[in-house]
C-alpha cells in the first residue's frame, strides 16, 4: 500500500479521457498500465503524460512499488485520485528554466485534494531514433524541451518539430517508421519504444530541475518538528492600498521563510489577485501561525493546500 495519502474505499471508476490523440505504441501502453491500475487502485498512481514522460519517472522514483496511471491532462490525473481510481498524482508544478508548469493554484483547490509530498527531479533530454536511423534532419518533441535545447540543435543543423509531448514524441518516431527523424524525450522513453539514444543530456543547461507536488484525497499527519516542513497555501488580498504588503508583514516579524509568492488572476474583474504561496515552517509552530493569523486578517481568505516534508532543504543562495 502507497503512502501518499489515507486509504479510502474504491468506487466505480469514471470514463477515462479518450487518448487517441497518442501514438499507437503510447496508446497500447497506456490500455495495459490502465488495466493494471484498474486491478489494484491502492497502488496506482496518476500523472499526465504518455509513458515514459518525466512526470513517469518521478512517480517511479518517489513510489517505486507503485502501478502508474497515465493520464491526458493534469485535470484527469487529478480526477482519478478524487474519483478512487488512483491513491495519489504526482503533478509537476514549476521548472527551473521555465517556470510554472501546472496552473495547481486553479486545479487543485476544484480537486479537494491536499499536497502531502515534494520531488525535485533533474530534467535529462536524450536524443532517440530507430534502430537503423540515417542522418537526423529532424527532432520532434514538446516546445519546452525543444526550447531547452535549441542552441545543440541549431549547431547540428537539426529541425525543431512541434509535438504535444516528450514521451509521444518518441512513440510517434517508433510508429512513423522515419529514419531521419529523431525524438527528443527522457531516456527512459528509448528502451519503452524500442528507439536507440543517439544522444544523451544534450540540454544546453545542465542546471533543469522540475518541482513536483504528490497529491492525494488526505493529507498525513507531519508532528512538528519530527522533519522540515513546507505548508502551501493560496489567499486573497483585499481591494485597498498596500494590502499584499499587510498581509505579509507578519511573516517578516515572526521570521518565517516565504519560499515562493505568485500572482494570478481569477475572472475578468482585475480588481484584485490572488498569490500562491509556500513558506517554510509548520502551521502548528507558534510564529508560523502568527504569521499565519495576520495574513487571515488582512486577507478576504486563506486556504491551506498543504503541510509536508520538504523534498530538499530550501538553502539560501
Amino acid at each position: 500500500m502507497l503512502r501518499c495519502g489515507l486509504q479510502r474505499a474504491t468506487r466505480p471508476p469514471n470514463r477515462l479521457r479518450d487518448m487517441q490523440n497518442y501514438a499507437a505504441p503510447a496508446q497500447a501502453l497506456v490500455a495495459e498500465m490502465s488495466a493494471a491500475c484498474a486491478a489494484d487502485p491502492t497502488r496506482a498512481v496518476a500523472f499526465q503524460g504518455a509513458p515514459g514522460a518525466n512526470s513517469h519517472i518521478a512517480a517511479l522514483e518517489i513510489f517505486p512499488d507503485c502501478l502508474p496511471l497515465p493520464c491526458y491532462t493534469f485535470e484527469d490525473a487529478l480526477d482519478a485520485v478524487r474519483d478512487f481510481r488512483a491513491d495519489c498524482a504526482v503533478i509537476p508544478i514549476e521548472n527551473s528554466l521555465n517556470g510554472r508548469v501546472a496552473d495547481i493554484h486553479f486545479l487543485l483547490p476544484e480537486s479537494g485534494l491536499v499536497i502531502t509530498g515534494e520531488y525535485f527531479l533533474h530534467v535529462r533530454h536524450a536524443m532517440m531514433a530507430l534502430p537503423d536511423h540515417g542522418q537526423i534532419t529532424e527532432a520532434m518533441s514538446h516546445p519546452q524541451a525543444l526550447g531547452q535545447c535549441r542552441r545543440w540543435l541549431r549547431a547540428n543543423g537539426i529541425t525543431p518539430i512541434t509535438h504535444a509531448d516528450t514521451a509521444d514524441a518518441a512513440a510517434a518516431v517508433a510508429e512513423a517508421g522515419d529514419t531521419h527523424v529523431a525524438a527528443l524525450a527522457p531516456p527512459i522513453a528509448a528502451g519503452i519504444y524500442g528507439l536507440v539514444i543517439i544522444r544523451d543530456d544534450l540540454q544546453d543547461s545542465d542546471d533543469n530541475t522540475t518541482r513536483f507536488v504528490v497529491l492525494a484525497r488526505a493529507g498525513k499527519e507531519v508532528p512538528v518538528g519530527d522533519v522540515p516542513v513546507m505548508t502551501t497555501f493560496i489567499f486573497e488580498v483585499k481591494n485597498v492600498p498596500a494590502a499584499l504588503y499587510k498581509a505579509l508583514g507578519g511573516f517578516a516579524t515572526n521570521g518565517v521563510n516565504m519560499t515562493k509568492l505568485e500572482s494570478y488572476q481569477r475572472g475578468a474583474s482585475f480588481a484584485a489577485s490572488e498569490f500562491y504561496a509556500d513558506i517554510e515552517g509548520h502551521p502548528e509552530e507558534a510564529h508560523v501561525r502568527r504569521a499565519l493569523e495576520e495574513l487571515a486578517f488582512h486577507s478576504k481568505w486563506v486556504r491551506l493546500l498543504g503541510t509536508y516534508p520538504q523534498g530538499r532543504a530550501r538553502v539560501p543562495a
